[in-house]
């Protein structure tokens, strides 16, 4: 047997031998504190009730897209949506608006700072009113036709940042009757744990969530995700924003005129110091604050 080897065994005695003198209290305590790192690793982070947080490529794509409310949903199968700048993204589903981007965004919010894959419960009456939607029946049942379209989905998301990219659904699990057809006091979500590799540690948007709620979900709400998602926003395309907005208005100029009006909102409601659309059909911005 060489020196090397004597070594290495006599160093492997001699950390057994260590261990074997660490008190079992103290290895219990050290085995409970990776736990909790491994935990702390498997969590959405923390925020305050003032914002809600959505990952970026989400936010500048249309998979949350702002076409009219009256307009009849359609049904997308591996359908590629449009995404503003790096990232690919498609999805299957029953196609997603404004307003299901509102029941996301407090779900998301209800998560933050719990481990991955755990219930999430809340009444129906306690949700509406922080979205602020009237407190009736009409509400809870708008909130539960989001949520079991949600969750009815599978979402893949590509860009430079994710690898292999990330396959979800985004409410794997949505409970709210239970065996028997009893309505719970309590409806029971779960979300994916994939979600905690989407927002990353930087790449996600904070929304002004009060700024949010005063607007009408539409493409006001979308570009007031769109922009946040800069810090400086740079001058953009009508055309870029008809595209990843998931315009279906067929003139251009009408959504020039949709557009001036919505950032007309974003101005009234703060989020916005100045705006201008040149003759270029370029946007300009400049936001008032950002955090």
């Amino acid at each position: 047997m060489d020196k090397k080897t004597t070594r290495k065994k006599a160093d492997i005695v001699t950390n057994d031998v260590f261990q074997s003198f660490i008190p079992v209290s103290m290895q219990a305590r050290a085995a409970k504190g990776q736990e909790l790192i491994n935990a702390s690793q498997m969590q959405l982070p923390f925020w305050d009730e003032t914002t809600r947080r959505i990952p970026n490529e989400l936010v500048r794509s249309a998979l949350f897209n702002a076409r009219n409310r009256n307009r009849k949903r359609i049904y997308l199968r591996d359908a590629d949506i449009e995404v503003i700048g790096d990232g690919r993204i498609q999805y299957t589903g029953e196609e997603l608006r404004q307003f299901d981007e509102i029941v996301w965004l407090e779900l998301i919010h209800l998560s933050r700072g719990q481990t991955a894959g755990k219930v999430i419960e809340f009444t129906p009456y306690s949700f509406c009113k922080a979205v602020q939607w009237p407190l009736n029946n009409n509400s809870y049942e708008r909130l539960r036709e989001s949520l079991t379209r949600m969750q009815a989905t599978s979402l893949s998301v590509y860009s430079k940042r994710l690898k292999a990219g990330i396959s979800l659904s985004m409410i794997p699990i949505f409970t709210w009757k239970d065996e028997n057809g009893k309505t719970l006091s309590k409806y029971k979500v779960t979300i994916a744990p994939q979600l905690i590799e989407l927002f990353g540690d930087t790449y996600f948007t904070q929304i002004e969530w009060q700024q949010r709620l005063s607007l009408s979900p539409g493409l006001a709400t979308w570009l007031h995700g769109y922009f946040a998602s800069h810090r400086t926003p740079f001058p953009v395309k009508l055309e870029t924003l008809y595209k990843g907005s998931g315009s279906t208005t067929k003139d251009l100029k009408d959504f020039k005129r949709q557009t001036k009006e919505a950032l007309e909102a974003l101005f009234k409601v703060g989020f916005l110091k100045e705006f201008e659309i040149d003759k270029a059909g370029l946007v300009h911005v400049i936001r008032a604050q950002y955090r």
